[in-house]
């Protein structure tokens, strides 16, 4: 349990030795899988809230959460290994998958959107800081030498896989007369 919280603190400070850690140990994936269920949590409370009249709400919030960042962390694998490697560039889609679970660790604080008037200031610093940890987990995931590509990678996934849910959103919004 404390490698847990050193490892999701050093995820939150943007501690690149966390995240070697993370991707040096195969045993992480759980724990990954924990962030990343938490994060889940965050958006479905700030989606709806813990009452019973907001439990439809929650599970939408939780489930935009986490196909939000299947989405992101799909695009930023094909990004960072295919369109955009290093010469030194190796992947392993797990180690990747742990590394990219704990730099999801700033969305437990998408929580605080949850106050409608705080909500616009809270969804941007979160998402920076989620940019700016995957920045650095990417970084050291994919051997990178240069920042400015995994800043690159980072952002070009974030705009890509903003664009796909916002699609996949209108496609399921129904439009009411």
């Amino acid at each position: 349990m404390t490698q847990f919280f050193r490892r999701f603190i050093g995820a939150l400070v943007l501690d690149a030795g966390a995240f070697e850690d993370i991707e040096a140990d195969r045993h992480a994936a759980m724990q990954s899988v924990i962030v990343v269920l938490a994060v889940c949590a965050a958006g479905g409370f700030a989606a709806g809230g813990l009452g019973v009249a907001g439990a439809a709400r929650f599970v939408t919030g939780a489930v935009m959460v986490l196909g939000g960042w299947l989405v992101w962390v799909a695009v930023i694998a094909a990004l960072g290994t295919i369109t955009l490697p290093e010469a030194q560039t190796r992947s392993d889609v797990r180690e990747l998958l742990r590394v990219l679970g704990y730099a999801a660790a700033p969305g437990v604080f998408i929580a605080f959107a949850a106050l409608r008037s705080a909500a616009p200031i809270v969804l941007i610093i979160v998402a920076l800081w989620m940019i700016a940890s995957a920045v650095v987990g990417l970084r050291q995931a994919l051997d990178y030498r240069s920042t400015g590509r995994a800043v690159a990678v980072c952002l070009l996934g974030c705009l890509l896989s903003v664009g796909v849910m916002a699609a996949v959103a209108a496609f399921f919004t129904r439009t009411v007369s």
